[in-house]
């Protein structure tokens, strides 16, 4: 059976997180990463927007180049992620992204930042985002034992909720208050933070290699194909893979739509927008910091069907909107519907994380990945075509009952008949 590499010093900490040194300087290095990556995505438009006089044409190619590395190298990713101790790729992917973003202001003072610069540093710093994301979901089942999996995937999705609702906010502050261009300082500091806070951890990874894998290094193609097996061929991360492709599908048809139906079809200000999408926000925070407590009441394996069939119902409250008080309606369904889809990822990440052999945790993680957000700019498209066709409402319609059914995937599983996970992985 395929060990797992716990350090001692994660069994030393008695039930609680909070005093779990290691655990606390990953989280908090991630979470500064993750405001400055919130703060970017205002930020780069806006320099291309007002520094640059982009059009939306280049504004969209921008947005574009950013989520590219996800769909390029997300695989090979999680390949070199397993071949490598996985705090030193954070580490060096932290410098990395400090460098790339302080290139901006740099090159603006000098008067030579273009729209060609600003593509690269949206590639590469997508591509460190890419290498950072792979390497830390793999090292926290490293880092921690299988019982405090949960608390820590929770505590972690809750700052990422948080970073994803304040982040645009801060950076409307920073922008308001210093400039774009000066807001991407403050974006490259806050990776210097993060590569700081990780690079005190003190635990190191020991790597549990197969015999096979111990004797003669396989290709690198060799290896990522193992990913692509293992989650193809788990019957149950399988059908985890379809839940959550299905559940991105749905979420960016909705996205698609979203602020046409608010401005257009129930009559919102459009500076009105943004405080609707924070109150809906509040329930993927909600779901993060509950999710300890909704899974020892309900069970690490049945909540994985229950948070998208049972909690996820009342999002069709959202397609019911109209205008006026009844607008109160579309922050209600979208803040179900992300507390039930927080639950719901806490859980099933933290079942890839117990049951995937050691050796396999990149490979498996980038895999994943690869598939499941590989279907939004899918659904973007299926949206904006929609929308067009047989109108805003209908479409939001189909979104939200297809994003509640798509918990059928994980009721139609061996894990229906379970209330727990299992604790540790099987043999491979």
């Amino acid at each position: 059976m395929a060990s797992r590499c716990v350090s001692e010093p994660s069994t030393r900490h008695g039930s609680s997180l909070w005093r779990h040194r290691d655990f606390m300087l990953l989280w908090a290095g991630q979470s500064v990463g993750e405001i400055g990556s919130a703060v970017a995505q205002l930020a780069l438009p806006l320099i291309a927007v007002v520094v640059l006089d982009a059009s939306a044409f280049e504004v969209g190619l921008l947005t574009a180049a950013t989520s590219l590395a996800f769909a390029v190298i997300a695989l090979p990713a999680g390949a070199l992620a397993d071949r490598h101790p996985k705090r030193r790729i954070m580490i060096v992917c932290g410098i990395a992204r400090l460098v790339i973003i302080a290139s901006v202001p740099a090159a603006w003072y000098v008067g030579s930042l273009t729209m060609g610069q600003l593509y690269l540093v949206a590639i590469m710093a997508g591509v460190c985002t890419v290498f950072f994301d792979v390497a830390y979901q793999s090292y926290l089942p490293v880092l921690l034992e299988p019982k405090h999996l949960i608390d820590g995937n929770g505590k972690i999705a809750a700052t990422q909720s948080l970073a994803r609702l304040a982040g645009p906010s801060l950076g409307g502050a920073l922008v308001g208050f210093f400039g774009a261009v000066w807001t991407m300082t403050a974006d490259a500091l806050s990776y210097a933070v993060s590569a700081a806070l990780l690079l005190g951890i003190r635990h190191r990874e020991k790597h549990d290699r197969s015999p096979v894998e111990a004797t003669m290094r396989p290709s690198l193609w060799a290896e990522t194909a193992a990913g692509i097996r293992f989650v193809l061929g788990h019957k149950i991360i399988r059908k985890t893979v379809a839940c959550s492709g299905t559940v991105n599908l749905f979420g960016s048809v909705a996205g698609a739509v979203q602020v046409i139906f608010l401005v257009r079809v129930l009559n919102v200000e459009p500076a009105y927008t943004g405080l609707i999408f924070a109150l809906a926000a509040l329930g993927g925070i909600s779901g993060a910091v509950l999710s300890g407590r909704t899974t020892r009441w309900i069970g690490s394996a049945r909540v994985m069907w229950f948070s998208l069939l049972v909690f996820g119902l009342p999002q069709i409250l959202a397609a019911l909107a109209q205008p006026g008080w009844w607008v109160a309606l579309f922050p209600i369904g979208f803040g179900i519907s992300y507390f039930a889809i927080v639950t719901y990822n806490i859980a099933v990440v933290t079942y890839r994380q117990v049951i995937c052999p050691p050796r396999l945790l990149g490979r498996m993680t980038a895999a994943v990945r690869w598939i499941t957000w590989g279907t939004i700019p899918i659904g973007g498209v299926i949206g904006g075509a929609l929308g067009t066709v047989i109108g805003i409402r209908p479409t939001l319609w189909i979104a939200c009952v297809g994003t509640w059914a798509a918990g059928f995937w994980m009721y139609f599983s061996p894990l229906r008949r379970s209330r727990d996970i299992p604790s540790g992985p099987k043999a491979d």
